[in-house]
C-alpha cells in the first residue's frame, strides 16, 4: 500500500529540483497520447474529461497555463486531409495496430519563396483570450505552473516545408525557411508574452523545444546550431527570464551534443532524455552536467514501458531513480508522450513505481 508522506507543494517540490537541493519526493510529470490518456481514465474510474482527477491520482506536480485562441480561422480546410486553422499544417490519419495518428503531408510552403512566405498567415496574439489566465494560476497555485512556448524551429518547419527542404534550408541559408522560422518563433513569443503578463510573475517554467539528434548522431552541425538554432531560442530565453521563469527544453534523440551551449545560454533544465539515444542515458548525463542543469524524462516509451513486464518497468523507474536522485535535480516523466500502445498496467506500475521509490531518505526541513 502507497503511503503519502508529502512535507511540500508540488510548487515547492518542482522548484527545488530546478534549485538541486533534497525536496521530500521526486516530482512527477505525466505526457500521453489519447488512447492511453482515455484508458488510464477509465483504470482510475474517472469521467473522460477529467484531466485533473488523473493527475491528482498519479501525483503530477506540474500543471499546464495557455490561453485558447478566439479568433478567425486562417487556414481553409481541405476535402481529405485536416488542415490546422492557425498554422495551415497538413496532416492525415494513419491507422496502426494500437490506433492510429496524424501524420504530415503535402507540405504546402515547400516549394515557397520569401515573398509567399511572407503572405502566409499566422496567428496574432491579439486573437486570443488570456482572461483566464489569473484564475488558472490561482486554482493551480500549489502545483509548478508552465507555459508551452517551444518554437520547435526544424520539426515546425519541417511540417509546411518537410523536413528534406527544412535542413537544405537551414544549411544554405535559404531566406524563405529563414523567414519562415522568424515569422513563427515571432507569433509564439508574442502569445507567451502576454501570457507572461497576465500570470502576474506566476509561471515557474517556460518550456521550449527542439528535436536535434536522431537516435545516434545530430541533426545538425553545431556551425548550423550556433548559426540559426541558438539566437532564436535566446529571444525567448532571455523574455522567460525576464519575467522570473525557470527554462526547461525538450530535446528528441541525441542531443546532450547542445547542452554545454544550453547552459550559456541560461537555460535551467532538459526534458526527453531518450536512453536508449547515443550520449543520452542516465549515468552519462550525470557525470557530464549534474549540477549544472536539472533533467526532466528518462523513462522510455520505447523500452519496458511499452514492451516489457510490470516488474521490468519497476526496475527501470527504480535504475533511473538510482542514478538520478542523488542529484536532487530530477523530474520523473516518460521520455515523449506515453504511446497507445502501452499496456494500461505497466503506465500504472510505472507511476506506482514513482511513488513508492521515489522518496528522498532525509526529508528536507
Amino acid at each position: 500500500m502507497l503511503h503519502n508522506r508529502e512535507t511540500m507543494t508540488s510548487r515547492e517540490r518542482v522548484l527545488r529540483a530546478f534549485e538541486r537541493v533534497p525536496a521530500d519526493r521526486v516530482p512527477i510529470d505525466y505526457l500521453y497520447n489519447p488512447g492511453i490518456d482515455a484508458r488510464l481514465k477509465r483504470h482510475y474510474g474517472l469521467a473522460a474529461d477529467d484531466s485533473e482527477g488523473l493527475r491528482q491520482a498519479l501525483w503530477v506536480d506540474l500543471r499546464g497555463i495557455g490561453a485558447p485562441y478566439r479568433g478567425p480561422r486562417l487556414h481553409a480546410e481541405q476535402p481529405g486531409i485536416h488542415v490546422d486553422p492557425l498554422w495551415g499544417i497538413h496532416t492525415r490519419w494513419i491507422e496502426h495496430p494500437s490506433g492510429g495518428y496524424w501524420d504530415y503531408c503535402d507540405f504546402p510552403l515547400r516549394e515557397a519563396d520569401e515573398e509567399q512566405v511572407a503572405r502566409w498567415p499566422t496567428p496574432n496574439a491579439d486573437d486570443f483570450d488570456y482572461s483566464g489566465v489569473a484564475d488558472m494560476c490561482k486554482r493551480y497555485d500549489h502545483y509548478a505552473l508552465c507555459v508551452h512556448c517551444f518554437g520547435d524551429l526544424i520539426n515546425g518547419n519541417g511540417f509546411l516545408r518537410g523536413m528534406e527542404q527544412t535542413l537544405i534550408d537551414l544549411q544554405t541559408d535559404e531566406p524563405a525557411g529563414l523567414l519562415l522560422a522568424d515569422r513563427r518563433f515571432a507569433a509564439q513569443a508574442a502569445v507567451a508574452e502576454r501570457i507572461l503578463d497576465a500570470a502576474g510573475g506566476r509561471i515557474d517554467i517556460f518550456w521550449l523545444g527542439e528535436d536535434l539528434g536522431t537516435q545516434k548522431a545530430p541533426m545538425i552541425s553545431m556551425r548550423v546550431f550556433r548559426k540559426h538554432v541558438r539566437p532564436r531560442y535566446q529571444k525567448l530565453v532571455d523574455l522567460a527570464k525576464a519575467y522570473g521563469a525557470k527554462i526547461m527544453i525538450h530535446t528528441c534523440g541525441s542531443s546532450s551534443w547542445a547542452y554545454e551551449d544550453f547552459i550559456s545560454m541560461g537555460i535551467d533544465a532538459v526534458d526527453t532524455l531518450q536512453p536508449e539515444a547515443i550520449n543520452m542515458a542516465p549515468e552519462y548525463l550525470v557525470q557530464h552536467f549534474g549540477g549544472r542543469l536539472s533533467f526532466h524524462g528518462c523513462i522510455s516509451t520505447a523500452g519496458p514501458l511499452a514492451y516489457g513486464t510490470q516488474a521490468q518497468v519497476r526496475q527501470d523507474v527504480q535504475s533511473t531513480l538510482d542514478v538520478m536522485m542523488p542529484t536532487c535535480s530530477y523530474m520523473l516523466s516518460p521520455t515523449h508522450d506515453i504511446q497507445d500502445n502501452t499496456p494500461t498496467e505497466n503506465a500504472v506500475a510505472m507511476y506506482d513505481a514513482a511513488k513508492e521509490l521515489g522518496w528522498y531518505r532525509v526529508p528536507a526541513a
